[in-house]
């Protein structure tokens, strides 16, 4: 493990990687990084003193890092004790590999899903003649464990103690994807009944936010049209706003997430499709059908008009969403600078809120009102944190505004500069910039101005008109967990690449990950509620163990078969397993093992208190 640092956009950031070796598209094994966890930009942490980079990690590898927040990662590993056994059925020495035994705890997880039970009822009324369920733990233990293409994954069989399959044909792996995509619906409902009651689900707090995974294909799908061009049926793999800013085609992914921070469903849209585009039917195929009591939805500002909240309050729902004061009429954001009403936390943190009506359009064009509270606040942390990462395009705006004449203005820029141009500027249909010899002429400085005074500053609606400002605040600051989410699924369960291209089977190797997902964050949440540790509320889930140090930490539960039908545990004294097994009760004496004795531990495993 090591830290390295990268560019972005021209901007240098820190994160923390390992080597790993994973198998290829082609099954060849391959060298490549990992990423633990993404520190931050290098200026946050710079002290200012001479080669802060190599002292960062000298002082990492020596256990006490400058940035006190890698100390539980830089911890080296004890190394595992050895020893030998003597008994009368001979040698000790190892008959075989050993073999991962951490499934028998994903087994029972998934059991208390429900999903055994879902994929038995469907095998038998279907008349399928191969081990669906069987495929379906390779594919989601895969994801957990290694991730890895889909052949490669079903390769894996015999790496566990017991082979989950017995026999199989290696293309039935495709029609399990089949099988997945066709009940997806039915997966998920199965899945959410089962943790409302057996892990005390309560979703009155519904996040939803959007991602999206590039494909190595530069070619787009293309529409389905019938003979007179009507579209029947949407390409997935778009032309897109890509999150890692590649140009490549991408696959736009919903998800919702509860006030635990377990995901609830996942819905996957044509790469093209519009933040906002995607969450009313992605409400109506995936959380309506759920028979929840009334909810109340968080979301991003970007995802959120008014005809998309009219939808979830006609329902009987309710939202917090946030909304752009720089977006905002004259007399709001007149409202929201002035000192008056303010509540002060403390030096660093204020806020009031007041209840308004709004006339606003449905769908149909036609005019509704609607009654919201307005919360508003300021943090100097947060005020800060905007100064700091725009400090060069602060700079920039300070240099041009005062040396208009002689500041040469790269395209870059001007594509930064773009919403402070001055409306006349700008053609209202296409959007594009009108021509120009000298973009100087262009600038607002009114809105620069504005910009700059709204630092630090955040706004927040609800239809929640009795709830406290505090209070929705905080629910609000929930939705940074779902970017953990997103985080999790593109890192620790590498669900891109995408090695599959049918809209069915992308759908359904989504809903895979999600469910590696959930069982990774019951994993850890049960870590968290153990008492074990220290919790950060900072860092909730990493310190909780991060999903890397918990696959690390699986893979390392393994068991040797010894002469005479024995069996011994590896690695159970290394502290991340040890505390995995300790918060879920399973106790691994040292000694040997018969075949029955192994069984009965899987029997013991309790998942929910």
């Amino acid at each position: 493990m090591f830290i390295e640092k990268i560019k972005n956009n021209g901007k240098e950031y820190l994160r923390l990687v390992h080597a790993v070796r994973k198998p290829n598209k082609n099954g060849d094994m391959v060298s490549t990084k990992k990423v633990i966890l993404n520190i931050g930009p290098l200026d946050r942490f710079d002290d200012g003193q001479p080669d802060f980079l190599n002292r960062l990690k000298k002082s990492f590898q020596a256990g006490n890092p400058l940035i006190p927040s890698l100390k539980p990662y830089c911890s080296a590993e004890k190394p595992s004790e050895t020893y030998r056994f003597s008994f009368q059925e001979g040698s000790p020495d190892c008959l075989g590999h050993p073999k991962l035994f951490a499934h028998l705890l994903l087994e029972r997880i998934l059991e208390e899903l429900g999903l055994n039970t879902f994929f038995s009822s469907y095998k038998n009324f279907t008349k399928l003649q191969y081990d669906v369920y069987g495929f379906a733990k390779l594919l989601i233990f895969g994801r957990l464990l290694n991730p890895a293409s889909k052949s490669a994954t079903v390769r894996q069989n015999e790496d566990y103690y017991e082979p989950i399959l017995s026999t199989f044909n290696p293309d039935n792996v495709y029609d399990t994807l089949d099988f997945i995509h066709d009940n997806k619906d039915r997966i998920i409902r199965r899945m959410n009944t089962n943790l409302v009651k057996k892990a005390g689900r309560s979703p009155e707090i519904i996040y939803y936010d959007v991602t999206n995974f590039y494909y190595e294909t530069e070619e787009p799908d293309e529409d389905i049209l019938d003979e007179e061009g009507t579209v029947l049926e949407k390409g997935l793999r778009k032309m897109g706003v890509c999150k890692e800013e590649r140009k490549l085609p991408i696959v736009q992914m919903g998800l919702f997430m509860d006030d635990n921070g377990i995901p609830i469903a996942v819905e996957t849209f044509p790469g093209n499709t519009l933040d906002h585009l995607t969450l009313r039917p992605a409400l109506k195929k995936n959380i309506d059908g759920l028979d929840f009591s009334r909810f109340i939805l968080i979301a991003d500002r970007g995802i959120c008009n008014y005809m998309n909240l009219l939808h979830v309050t006609d329902a009987g729902n309710g939202y917090i969403v946030s909304k752009s004061l720089l977006k905002s009429t004259k007399k709001e954001q007149q409202w929201a600078y002035s000192d008056a009403d303010y509540i002060s936390v403390n030096d660093g943190f204020k806020y009031k809120s007041r209840i308004m009506k709004r006339t606003v359009k449905d769908e149909n064009g036609n005019p509704r009102t609607l009654e919201e509270k307005v919360v508003v606040y300021w943090s100097r942390k947060f005020q800060a944190r905007s100064e700091r990462e725009n400090k060069k395009f602060l700079d920039f705006l300070k240099k041009l505004e005062e040396n208009p004449e002689n500041f040469r203005i790269t395209a870059l820029q001007s594509k930064s500069l773009r919403k402070f141009f001055k409306k006349e500027c700008v053609n209202k249909t296409s959007g594009e910039l009108l021509d120009s010899k000298d973009i100087r002429p262009l600038i607002d400085f009114d809105k620069v101005a504005e910009y700059k005074k709204s630092m630090g500053y955040y706004q927040i609606v609800t239809s929640e008109l009795t709830m406290d400002a505090q209070e929705v605040i905080d629910k609000y600051h929930g939705l940074t967990q779902i970017e953990d989410q997103f985080r999790v699924m593109k890192g620790d369960l590498d669900t891109r690449p995408l090695f599959v291209r049918t809209p069915e089977h992308v759908e359904a190797h989504l809903l895979i990950c999600m469910i590696a997902l959930v069982m990774l964050r019951i994993i850890q949440k049960r870590i968290i509620q153990s008492g074990l540790i220290p919790i950060d509320p900072d860092a909730y889930w990493s310190s909780g163990l991060s999903g890397c140090r918990i696959q690390t930490a699986l893979n390392k539960w393994k068991v040797d078969k010894l002469p005479g039908e024995l069996y011994r545990f590896l690695n159970t004294d290394d502290p991340d397993l040890k505390l995995i097994l300790d918060s879920f009760g399973i106790d691994i004496p040292l000694k040997l093992y018969r075949r029955l004795e192994l069984k009965n531990i899987k029997t013991k495993i309790k998942i929910f208190k």
